[in-house]
């Protein structure tokens, strides 16, 4: 194993670059709470394991006889770590869907005040938001998307992709093009799986606020948070089975676009 190593030690790092920059931005495995050695242990199997898979005429001509000494390869790390990052951000995309969705409706359902530091997004977020979130890794582990993001998404990026693609003109319109539909898949899918509450609590503060009106003595208003609460949580256990479809859905079409992404590359000319 060593041996092995050594002998391709300047495409080992490349492998172990892009694996390492995957790592540090994809859901869960970029928690502060998982130790740096742990990561750096993970990385240097992922790529032990990688490495029989890479393409080595992808990055022959920039390694040369120089090795690491050489501008060509030290620019080709920069962009390995370029790769894994995009290669997480996307990732990270789909799960912020999920979180934006229980922002949408939280203010609603008086759940706005209760942000807290959620260690998966890694930011302030409403208690639904880290729900959802919460839902959505649940999935994202049952289903093995895990597996299927290191087998058939950064072991096909390897065979089809370097960072002197991505600089060609088709390679960055495509890369652009790539982030961009992500972005507006993230707030489509988020106003998605939020309509249902949303529509329903803006009919119960309507509801309220018309009861109010006709009977003062009810003082329906500062019944109108449990109100809220209620509604919102009985809403969404009778949609859970559906909203867990869809979250099934919306992982399939983002490993189906990154294997797009990646056929395209295997199909340009470097």
């Amino acid at each position: 194993m060593l041996e092995r190593v050594v002998g391709t030690a300047p495409y080992f790092l490349i492998v172990a670059v892009r694996c390492f920059a995957m790592l540090m931005t994809l859901p869960l495995f970029s928690m502060r709470t998982i130790s740096r050695s742990a990561k750096l242990a993970l990385t240097f199997y992922m790529a032990y394991v990688i490495l029989p898979h890479l393409q080595y005429e992808l990055y022959s001509p920039y390694i040369g006889n120089n090795g690491a000494f050489s501008i060509d390869y030290i620019l080709l790390i920069i962009g390995e770590g370029f790769i894994g990052i995009i290669i997480g951000f996307y990732i990270n995309i789909i799960f912020t869907a999920f979180s934006t969705a229980g922002q949408f409706f939280a203010f609603q359902m008086g759940f706005s005040a209760s942000e807290v530091y959620d260690s998966l997004s890694q930011v302030e977020n409403p208690l639904m938001g880290q729900f959802f979130n919460l839902i959505a890794l649940l999935i994202f582990l049952n289903n093995h998307w895990a597996q299927k993001l290191f087998t058939s998404g950064l072991i096909s990026s390897f065979e089809t992709l370097n960072v002197f693609k991505l600089l060609l003109e088709a390679g960055r319109e495509r890369l652009i093009v790539f982030m961009l539909s992500g972005l507006t898949k993230l707030f489509a899918d988020a106003f998605i799986i939020a309509l249902p509450i949303m529509g329903t609590l803006f009919l119960v503060t309507v509801t309220t606020g018309i009861l109010s009106k006709a009977a003062p003595q009810m003082n329906l208003l500062s019944e109108g948070f449990p109100i809220m609460i209620l509604f919102a949580f009985f809403i969404i256990t009778s949609v859970l089975g559906v909203l867990c479809d869809f979250f099934i859905e919306s992982f399939a079409q983002g490993f189906q676009r990154i294997q797009d992404l990646f056929a395209f590359y295997r199909g340009g000319v470097l």
